[in-house]
This record gives structure tokens, C-alpha cells and sequence, in this order.
């Protein structure tokens, strides 16, 4: 039998000696629980993704001497440990530690270059195979994308034998991500007769979100211990190798396979000693599935409170307009932080209506926040006798409206820097994806916590959190107000812009699943909300260039998974 660990951590890149320390904490419990082997994600001594500190050759060297204090601790456990390797190149390796030291490395053989990745900028790809025996059991590493390949490395390591193949990752969140994972390594399992161990990062870091969700699979695809969401959890599993072996012996389809590849590649092997064979099993811990919903309420959560606690900001500020996007981020905020470091601040002009002033005040208090109103009416006045005879002659337009969104931004940005609170911008993204959003106005913020949620969503996740709560922490007058900007007199959101559920179902054919102009009027699409939205979607690239960060929650979000050049004449 073998007691496996799996420790998924909330690292932080760059920081060498916090991580050092969760990964020491991690081998620490998983000896304390009798574990023969544990596994840490991918880059786990640097934090992923690096980026660009992986060009610097002082960095490289720090994570290796980082890596050599983390194998001294390694006394009667084998800990699998993610990190930077140079020779003569760089790679990304798994390190293979025990008996103090860094008994072996196995190195990425596939490096991900699509979506939010960008490996083949750093990294070089390795054809490396290795095994490793500990107590009988064969052990194959792999890192993150080598598995999600149907073929090798995972089929040359069952071909020489593994029983187990270790998988660390770093793998980002969209909602879903787990349910797609589970079922391509239990494809992946069947398909090779290996217990397949994954194991996950968990975190924020910048937009990106690692959920965790690590796993235990046995040789036939069933989930034998699944790691919670969202949080930093040590997974501990007995698994009984043998049970791989029968199953091979009983699957004759490997021979043939064998006999058609013929001799496969020379597999090093590492021997790694005994397992302690400890008395009793453990009960594994099966995680419940999270419903869409609530995945998307614990990303938005997890990134907010890791961007704001990795960067070193204590509260955040929100401006508040009676509106339920800036609701929703407040009521999100006090989760992920407490209403004590949460400061709502409601600027109403002379188009707020007396319903949306009040609902501002009702959020803060439903929320126990911090509440402030800053009146803005002077400030534009201001603005507007400034600008009075260079515009003179015109009549008032869009400008005027900016102008007092902007106002906005200045107080909000005052606020930010005088206190040192970060500034957490209220808009979502079927606003960015049309450009319905001020530049230096409400996209003004060091942070978009709704960047890459569409309005529905807003509203669906809104009345979740009010189910979940059994109250109203969102006024229901606030969820049931038609939207509106409110910089002029009776403005609704539908006056510019085609309705949200129409609109939100085009963006997300075109954003997300590259559907053309042609495609979506083939499929059934109002030809007419398909013109107005992809001309604002494509004229407002440059506005989504200069916007803050945001959580990344879709499969395609604004930013590192959709690259679109400003200047532009393609109207496909």
C-alpha cells in the first residue's frame, strides 16, 4: 500500500521564502500522516506564473538554492516539488526529493501556448521519461499539460510499468475547469491502467485563479479522493497499486500496443526505499462538486482577497451608485474581506434619483459597511464653467455625461491615495465588451472584481447571494430597477444598448467561441443586435487595454486569452 499527499498551496510568485515555508509546513503534515510521497504543484518554489522573472538569471538561482533547503527537510518522506531547472536551457521541472537531497528531475515535455499560457516564451521542452520505485510501487511524474496528451509521457510510463502517474499542476480556473479535468484523467487513468494523482495550485494571482480541486483516481477512473475548492487542503489517500497490476494482466489490448510501438524509450529508475505501511487505512475525503453559482462566487472571492492581501492593501474602497453592479462587488468585497475593511461611497449628481441615493445607503447598511456620500454636483459645475466657451455653440452630448463619471473617478482615486485603500472598479463585461464604460471614470481602479462577468450573471449571482444569505443583502429593489448610468435625465441602459439577455448571448458567441458575423446570423441571431455589438465590441479595444486587472472566470476572458489589435479593420 501507498499513503499519497497531495498539499495544494497558495503560493505567491516571487515570493521565495513564503513559499518555502508552505511547502516545508506541507511535507511536515503529510509525514506527521504517515505519507510515503507527497506532491506540490507546479512552480511551487517560484509561485506560477513567474512571467518574465524567469529571464532573470538571479532568480533561477535563488529557486534552486530555495529548492535545495526545501529537499534537506525531506527525512523519511519523497516530496515531488515544482521549480525552474537550468542546464543549459530552462525547463519546468518536477524535483524528485528524499533522504535530503534532490535524488532526480524530470522536465516538462509539453509546454502550453494557447489561452492565458505562455511557456514557450521561457521554458524549453524536454523528452525526459522517469521512474521512480518507492516500496515496489512505480511511480511515473509528469507536469500539468504532459497528461492532458492523449498519448506520451503517460503512455511510455504505463508501457514501462508505472502504476501511479503524479501530476502537478498549475491548471486556472474557469467555471467548469473541474468537471473537465475529472473527466479527461479518468479518461486518462482507464486508458493507461494507473491510479492518477493530481495535484493542484489553489489562489489568486493577478487575474488568474487556481481552484484546486486535486484528485486521486484509481485505474479504472473513479474518484477516490477529490480536495476541496478554493482553499488550501492536504489530501491524504491509501492506494493499493496491486490493483493496477490485475488489471493489466486481465487487459490484453496493452500487448498489442506493446508489439506495435516495439521497443519504447529507455526509462530511467530511481529507487526511493520503502513505504511505512501503516496499520490502519484512511478514510478518503471526497469533496462535494460545487454548483456553477457558487464557483463563481468563491473565484471572485479567492481573487479579490489574494490581489489585495499579495499587494499589500488592507481595505478597499467601492463607489456605490444604487445599481447592482456595484452592489454585487460590495456585498462580494465583505465576503472575501469583512465589512470593516470595505468603504462604500455613494456621489450622486443631479440625474440620481432619490430611489438610487437611498438604495446606496440601504447596501451599506444591509452590508455593515463603511458609508460616505460625496455630492458631485459642485465638481461638474466646475468642470462645466471651465469649459464653457471652449465648448460654446454646442449643444451637450456624451461629453457631459463622461464628465461626471470621471468626477467620480477623481474622488474615488483621492480617497484610494489618501488612505491607501485600493480601489475596486464596479463594471462588468458586457459593459467593457461594448465599451459602455468612461475611460478615467468607473473604469478608473486597481482592480475590475466583475471584469469577466457578464450582466445576466450579475444579476443571477445577485439573487444567489441573497438565497445563500436568507435575506436581502442586495435590496431587491436594486436587483428589480431597470439599469442605468444616470447621467442624464430618465437614462436606461436599454437606450444605448440592445437588452442584456439578447446582448449577453451574442458576446458570448462572438467573445468567447470566435463565432463570425456570418455565423451568428446562421445561428438565429437578430441580425440587428449582431451589427450594433460587434461594431462597439471592436471600437472599444482600446478602452479594455487601459482598464484595470480582474478575475478571470470565463474560458476566454478580456486580456490574456482574447488578443486583439486596436487598430483593426477586420469585420468578419
Amino acid at each position: 500500500m501507498l499513503r499519497l499527499a497531495l498539499a495544494q498551496i497558495n503560493t505567491t510568485v516571487g515570493d521565495l521564502d513564503g513559499n518555502r515555508e508552505r511547502i516545508l509546513l506541507a511535507i511536515d503534515e503529510a509525514r506527521a500522516a504517515g505519507a510515503d510521497l507527497v506532491l506540490l504543484p507546479e512552480l511551487a518554489v517560484t509561485g506560477y506564473p513567474p512571467e518574465d522573472l524567469l529571464l532573470r538569471p538571479g532568480f533561477v538561482r535563488a529557486a534552486e538554492e530555495s529548492l535545495a533547503a526545501v529537499a534537506r527537510a525531506t527525512k523519511g518522506i519523497v516530496a515531488l516539488v515544482g521549480v525552474p531547472h537550468f542546464d543549459r536551457d530552462l525547463f519546468n521541472a518536477c524535483a524528485v526529493c528524499a533522504d535530503g537531497e534532490v535524488k532526480a528531475l524530470y522536465r516538462k515535455r509539453f509546454l502550453p501556448n494557447y489561452g492565458v499560457f505562455d511557456e514557450d516564451r521561457y521554458f524549453a521542452p524536454a523528452r525526459d521519461l522517469l521512474l521512480l520505485e518507492l516500496g515496489g510501487t512505480l511511480v511515473g511524474p509528469t507536469v500539468c499539460e504532459d497528461m492532458w496528451q492523449p498519448g506520451p509521457p503517460a503512455t511510455d510510463l504505463a508501457l514501462a510499468g508505472a502504476q501511479v502517474l503524479t501530476n502537478i499542476s498549475a491548471s486556472p480556473f474557469h467555471v467548469g475547469r473541474d468537471r473537465e479535468r475529472e473527466e479527461m484523467f479518468a479518461t486518462r487513468a482507464r486508458d493507461n491502467a494507473c491510479f492518477v494523482a493530481f495535484c493542484n495550485a489553489v489562489g489568486g494571482q493577478d487575474e488568474l485563479i487556481f481552484d484546486g480541486h486535486s484528485m486521486v483516481l484509481d485505474e479504472e477512473g473513479k474518484v477516490l479522493a477529490r480536495a476541496p475548492g478554493f482553499e488550501e487542503a492536504l489530501l491524504v489517500v491509501d492506494i493499493d497499486p496491486a490493483d493496477a497490476v490485475g488489471r493489466r494482466l486481465r487487459d490484453v489490448r496493452r500487448r498489442a500496443l506493446a508489439r506495435e510501438r516495439g521497443p519504447g524509450p529507455e526509462v530511467p529508475l530511481v529507487a526511493l526505499g520503502d513505504c511505512h505501511a501503516p496499520d490502519d487505512r484512511i478514510e478518503p475525503f471526497i469533496a462535494e462538486p460545487l454548483g456553477e453559482l457558487e464557483q463563481l462566487r468563491r473565484a471572485l472571492e479567492l481573487g479579490l482577497r489574494d490581489y489585495a492581501g499579495k499587494n499589500g492593501f488592507g481595505d478597499v474602497v467601492i463607489g456605490v451608485s444604487g445599481g447592482i453592479d456595484s452592489a454585487l462587488t460590495a456585498a462580494l468585497a465583505v465576503e472575501a474581506l469583512g465589512a470593516d475593511r470595505v468603504h462604500c461611497v455613494s456621489m450622486p449628481s443631479r440625474y440620481s434619483s432619490e430611489e438610487t441615493r437611498r438604495d446606496a445607503r440601504l447596501v451599506a447598511e444591509s452590508l455593515g459597511t463603511d458609508f460616505r456620500e460625496l455630492p458631485i454636483g459642485e465638481i461638474v459645475a466646475a468642470f462645466e464653467a471651465v469649459l464653457a466657451d471652449a465648448f460654446a455653440g454646442r449643444d451637450p452630448d456624451l461629453t457631459e455625461e463622461n464628465v461626471q463619471a470621471r468626477a467620480r473617478g477623481v474622488l474615488l482615486m483621492a480617497l484610494s491615495n489618501k488612505f491607501g485603500w485600493l480601489l475596486v472598479a464596479t463594471g462588468n463585461k458586457s459593459e467593457l465588451s461594448v465599451g459602455y464604460a468612461t475611460l478615467y471614470g468607473d473604469m478608473a481602479g486597481g482592480f475590475a472584481l466583475l471584469k469577466d462577468v457578464f450582466k445576466t450573471d450579475v444579476f443571477r449571482l445577485a439573487r444567489y447571494l441573497n438565497e445563500q444569505a436568507g435575506r436581502e443583502l442586495i435590496p431587491a429593489s436594486v436587483i428589480e430597477r431597470a439599469p442605468s448610468a444616470e447621467l442624464r435625465a430618465d437614462q436606461r441602459d436599454d437606450d444605448s444598448l440592445p437588452p442584456y439577455d439578447a446582448l449577453d448571448r451574442v458576446l458570448e458567441a462572438y467573445v468567447e467561441q470566435d463565432r463570425s458575423r456570418e455565423e451568428l446570423s446562421q445561428d438565429g441571431f437578430d441580425p440587428e443586435i449582431v451589427e450594433r455589438a460587434l461594431a462597439l465590441i471592436d471600437r472599444a479595444e482600446y478602452k479594455r487595454r487601459q482598464g484595470p486587472p480582474g478575475v478571470r472566470v470565463t474560458a476566454k476572458a478580456f486580456g490574456r486569452d482574447r488578443r486583439t489589435p486596436i487598430t483593426n479593420r477586420w469585420r468578419g
